[in-house]
């Protein structure tokens, strides 16, 4: 028999800064990738108070409004008139207070191009198509639940959608964007056996 022990995970909501990020950058691949299927986009975002800044390397034919795909983003996440009333929020991102967009976006280094196009290039052995990145992905699949998730991983994160589900219906006016959730588990004989403690942190009016 296997030690007992606890397994902790946590998640957040769309309007956590973190998410935030990663969802604007994914709204510009979106946006290049629906005018030219080819395009290669490496976008970073980070956002401050009312600072919103893009920056990387993108090639595309794509022609787009890119304050407008940002905005359209965070009010879709809930950052609006809406989110702002009532709540004093200095200390998170203020984008209804005249919104700051940084675009620092330029093109894909001719260096990593070549490397990635699949055409022959100096230094290149072969015409086959290259990455213009390295990286290293790893995860697993549990019978800990019918969704194949680790069991604290996977109720946090049910936890946080029913949250932005309760927010975007106006069941609770008072509840903002950004919220975390922690689920702990204790396991015994690495199987789930109890719920040991559960923190809900949000924004609020």
């Amino acid at each position: 028999m296997s030690r007992p022990f606890i397994f902790s995970s946590e998640s957040v909501t769309e309007g956590h800064p973190d998410k935030v990020c990663d969802t604007v950058s994914d709204a510009v691949l979106d946006a290049c990738l629906e005018q030219d299927p080819g395009s290669r986009v490496a976008c970073e975002t980070f956002v401050k108070d009312n600072v919103v800044g893009l920056a990387g390397e993108i090639t595309t034919s794509a022609v787009f409004d890119y304050g407008k795909v940002v905005g359209e983003t965070l009010r879709e996440i809930g950052y609006d008139a809406d989110y702002a009333h009532g709540t004093d929020y200095s200390y998170t991102c203020k984008f209804e207070k005249g919104a700051f967009l940084m675009n620092m976006l330029g093109q894909q280094s001719p260096d990593i191009k070549q490397g990635v196009d699949a055409a022959g290039a100096q230094g290149k052995e072969t015409d086959e198509q290259g990455a213009g990145d390295q990286g290293i992905m790893f995860g697993y699949a549990t019978n800990d639940t019918p969704e194949l998730m680790p069991a604290p991983v996977l109720y946090a994160h049910k936890l946080g959608q029913e949250m932005t589900r309760l927010r975007k219906d106006r069941v609770h006016t008072w509840l903002r964007p950004d919220s975390k959730t922690q689920v702990s588990i204790e396991y015994i004989d690495n199987r789930p056996n109890r719920i040991t403690a559960v923190v809900v942190s949000t924004m609020h009016a």
